[in-house]
């Protein structure tokens, strides 16, 4: 990983370089320039080594991969006013500065000596511009702006609010954080990680607002990275996290600008990868898999509303198909007269027991929902409905599985659709299966069991230093404010709550 050049309060910490390029300096002579160049970038057919001549006849190399160029970019914006300069620079020893002042701002030149650096700028859509008898290059931005249009988020939509999302473009993304955060508190930091890849990684984060050891640890941890390619943030996420084998996300995924301005805002930090759509955040805390962004675009008492309708449903899709099999195998006690004998008699011919039926059933809706996901969007729809209502009714009819089963299983399947976040509700569609393993084994006993143990590993989770069950444990009254009910926005304040979270942490 390496840092990009400028300023930084990391810009001491170095990165590790490209470890296939021989570190060395730009040559006087353009025929080893040419000649290294072109070992570097060895069977690349997107390669232009280009042979100009300044005014004053001054040949120079003008070296770039022709694909990563915008065309009219280096035409108009760079080849153009190099070939009409209206004089050539007299002082040798400022050749290249007064070459610089002469070309204008506009173009941004940059000067470098460093050649491992001016190939990691040409991987990156720049024109490296060698020049006859001088010992450093010129470098210049042409690179193409190929991006696909800002369309509204499809794992995260909304009714109310914008429709805009991310997109793999990571200097688009930057912009659409500065849409919503128009402060110079907003600081991103740009850094290359992936010894191969070279993939530009950035983290925001809200100066004074985020706590410095939260951003800190980010660093560090990016830092430990040892990866030769970089292709997408889950790469990261799972690296970086406090608990990669825990089902529980540590880290936000999310692909809202307006859902991470929020989130640095409450003293959050994000990091964006170039190639991706997907945003992290953190750290967060459990309860962010039952809120939504368009909690705060609405009225507080239909997000309040909202929130316990996705806890209730979040319980019921971990633990309902658990208790029907605990209550049916081992506490028919508890079951009213009239209904067990509808349940006796729709069992009556099925041949598994009430565990076996309901993992057979859980197994093929997980498998509808992925194939749903998988094929293209039309056909996917068809085939997770449809299919799920054929053959759930022919199961029935064949007297494989019960009716109560088909009632309780899609209950279970309507609930984990409720969670605002992916994330959440895979790990709780994981967690099901352990659930109903432990109902039919153990009955009641086995279920009680299972939450104990759950809650505990939720108590032992942190997100870079934040307890996850925070602020139910450790207790925090002014952040429950923003967990079981959302307050009116008079009474929302976020950052002090942060604030004082950290220093109870501090504290600990």
């Amino acid at each position: 990983m390496r840092r990009k050049t400028g300023t930084s309060r990391f810009a001491d910490k170095p990165f590790e370089d490209l470890g296939h390029i021989a570190e060395r300096n730009v040559s006087d002579k353009l025929e080893d320039n040419e000649r290294h160049i072109r070992t570097v970038f060895d069977k690349c057919a997107d390669l232009v080594v280009r042979r100009l001549d300044l005014p004053g006849s001054v040949p120079c190399l003008a070296v770039y991969l022709n694909m990563l160029i915008d065309d009219t970019v280096w035409e108009e914006g760079v080849l153009k006013p190099l070939l009409n300069l209206d004089a050539e620079p007299q002082n040798a020893d400022r050749f290249l500065e007064d070459m610089v002042i002469k070309l204008g701002s506009s173009m941004k030149p940059q000067i470098a000596d460093n050649m491992p650096d001016i190939v990691r700028n040409i991987v990156h859509g720049s024109v490296a511009l060698f020049i006859e008898g001088q010992k450093r290059a010129l470098r210049f931005i042409a690179n193409t702006k190929l991006h696909r249009q800002l369309d509204e988020p499809v794992t995260e939509a909304i009714i109310r609010g914008p429709r805009i999302g991310f997109i793999e473009n990571i200097d688009v993304n930057m912009s659409l954080l500065r849409q919503y955060i128009r402060s110079p508190l907003l600081k991103m930091e740009r850094m290359s990680a992936g010894s191969v890849s070279q993939t530009e990684v950035t983290i925001a984060y809200l100066e004074t607002y985020a706590p410095q050891s939260v951003i800190d640890e980010i660093y560090k941890r990016l830092e430990r990275l040892h990866l030769e390619s970089i292709i997408s943030s889950g790469y990261v996420e799972e690296l970086i996290s406090d608990h990669p084998n825990s089902p529980f996300p540590t880290i936000q995924a999310t692909e809202r600008p307006d859902t991470v301005a929020a989130s640095l805002i409450e003293g959050k930090a994000a990091l964006l990868v170039s190639g991706t759509p997907m945003v992290l955040v953190m750290p967060i805390t459990f309860w962010f898999g039952f809120q939504s962004v368009e909690d705060y675009f609405m009225s507080f008492i239909f997000a309040t509303m909202l929130r316990w309708l996705r806890f209730t449903f979040a319980f019921m899709a971990m633990a309902l198909p658990a208790l029907f099999v605990a209550i049916t195998t081992f506490h028919q006690e508890m079951i009213p007269t009239s209904l067990a004998l509808s349940l006796a008699a729709a069992r009556e011919v099925v041949p598994f027991p009430a565990m076996i039926e309901t993992l057979i059933m859980e197994t093929t809706f997980e498998a509808l929902r992925e194939a749903g996901v998988r094929l293209p969007r039309p056909v996917g729809q068809t085939i997770s409905i449809v299919g799920a209502l054929v053959i759930g009714q022919a199961a029935v009819q064949a007297g494989i599985i019960s009716a109560p089963i088909i009632i309780v299983v899609s209950m279970t399947g309507i609930a984990s659709f409720l969670l605002p976040h992916y994330g959440m509700s895979q790990a709780i569609s994981l967690l099901r299966f352990g659930m109903v393993f432990l109902g039919g084994m153990f009955g009641l006993y086995g279920v009680v069991a299972g939450m104990i143990a759950l809650l505990i590993h939720l108590s032992n989770l942190q997100s870079f230093g934040v307890p996850y069950l925070w602020p139910i444990a450790p207790f925090n009254r002014l952040g429950l404010m923003d967990v079981f009910i959302r307050v009116p926005w008079q009474y929302m304040k976020k950052r002090k709550w942060h604030k004082e979270q950290q220093l109870e942490l501090d504290k600990s």
